[in-house]
């Protein structure tokens, strides 16, 4: 069964805000990345300088069920408003049920990223639903 957990968007302190959280939850992050180590392609140009230390993307377990994730916002994805800065991630069992979630929890929505695979060994998509609520579906094909 998929498992749910909050993913967290700021407007440039990702790296102080999961500072902060780390100092409280304890544990160390099980993975943290920057914009300039993201590989460009034509549908994400490269960083400019000022964002390439930008946090890409930032996991920090909080128990054994549960992750803290994170990133920074760019120009490219615009500055996130607070009340907004959040979606709700699932990490599916199947490709098969990463599909499934995808493709019901986006109709009469708006697509962002369609399921692909990624250069993290994941295969990933966004959306936001017909309710107003970001998604993030995320199907570890290669188990770390």
């Amino acid at each position: 069964m998929a498992t749910v957990n909050v993913y967290l968007t700021f407007n440039g302190n990702t790296e102080e805000a999961f500072n902060f959280y780390k100092s409280v939850f304890g544990g160390e992050f099980s993975y943290i990345g920057r914009f300039k180590d993201m590989p460009a392609d034509e549908n994400c140009p490269p960083p400019n300088e000022a964002e390439a230390n930008r946090i890409m993307h930032v996991s920090l377990p909080i128990s054994k069920e549960t992750i803290l994730m994170a990133s920074d916002s760019t120009s490219f994805s615009g500055d996130v408003t607070f009340g907004n800065n959040f979606s709700v991630s699932i990490n599916a069992d199947s490709k098969e049920e990463a599909d499934k979630l995808f493709n019901g929890l986006s109709v009469d929505g708006n697509i962002i990223m369609p399921m692909e695979k990624t250069f993290w060994g994941a295969y990933f998509g966004m959306f936001t639903d017909k309710f107003g609520v970001n998604w993030m579906v995320n199907f570890d094909e290669m188990p770390k």
